[in-house]
């Protein structure tokens, strides 16, 4: 049985010869994995889920891999390990211009790509591989970041992304604090990538339709105009 804290992977491939051995592979070597057929798929995976690092095929129908690590990276995503074809050198090089961490050419042997991997995982930076430890209550809410959920007054239990994880976070260390959006996006890159000003916005936005009630009219995560945003409530360990 996969370990439930184990590294998330999400493997993006249209080939399903491809995408469903391969996910099968990782799980045999520890790894907890998520696939998907196709960019859209990919995306709604990676606003509910915890993934630490994406495997991502290039060339696909629709939307191509390089769009999607753009998306990716322009919001401070997971580390992203591109799988491309023999001659596509282009790809590659556009590829990691665009923020992937890596490449594997196809063919490839499974045990390279397993290094890989690791090698990634092992050189994400802390503040990406590691969020702030213990259990913090706000709200209706207790936020455990080692499992990256939220868990309800109910009982319900919400998974947050790797991103959504970081960033509630870094509310929850300054509650009632104005941090502004460069603020947020030095705390949240970990690794050099350019400022998209909106990726902030976006990820507010997903992270308030998870813990508001009326995401529209925002009680919790506030914005305050011309400055970012504040989180409004007071945090409390959920043991006292």
């Amino acid at each position: 049985m996969t370990d439930p804290i184990a590294p998330q992977i999400l493997i993006v491939d249209d080939a399903r010869d491809i995408r469903e051995p391969l996910g099968q592979y990782l799980r045999k070597q520890g790894f907890r994995t998520r696939l998907a057929a196709h960019a859209a798929e990919a995306r709604e995976i990676l606003a509910e889920a915890a993934i630490h690092l994406v495997v991502l095929d290039v060339m696909m129908p629709g939307e191509d891999g390089l769009s999607l690590c753009r998306w990716v990276v322009a919001r401070g995503g997971p580390p992203v390990l591109l799988l491309t074809a023999m001659a596509d050198e282009t790809d590659r090089i556009v590829g990691l211009e665009l923020g992937a961490d890596d490449y594997l050419v196809k063919p490839f042997n499974p045990r390279e790509l397993l290094a890989r991997v690791r090698a990634i995982l092992r050189r994400a930076p802390p503040e990406l591989a590691a969020p702030p430890s213990g259990r913090r209550q706000f709200a209706d809410w207790v936020h455990d970041p080692d499992a990256q959920h939220l868990t309800g007054a109910d009982g319900r239990v919400v998974a947050l992304t790797t991103a959504e994880n970081r960033l509630l976070g870094i509310f929850l260390d300054q509650p009632r604090a104005v941090l502004s959006r460069s603020t947020l996006l030095d705390l949240t890159a970990g690794r050099e990538a350019k400022a998209y000003d909106r990726a902030i916005d976006n990820q507010i936005s997903r992270l308030r339709r998870k813990i508001e009630s009326d995401p529209k009219a925002p009680q919790l995560l506030v914005t305050e105009w011309g400055g970012g945003y504040r989180l409004v409530a007071d945090v409390t360990d959920p043991r006292a």
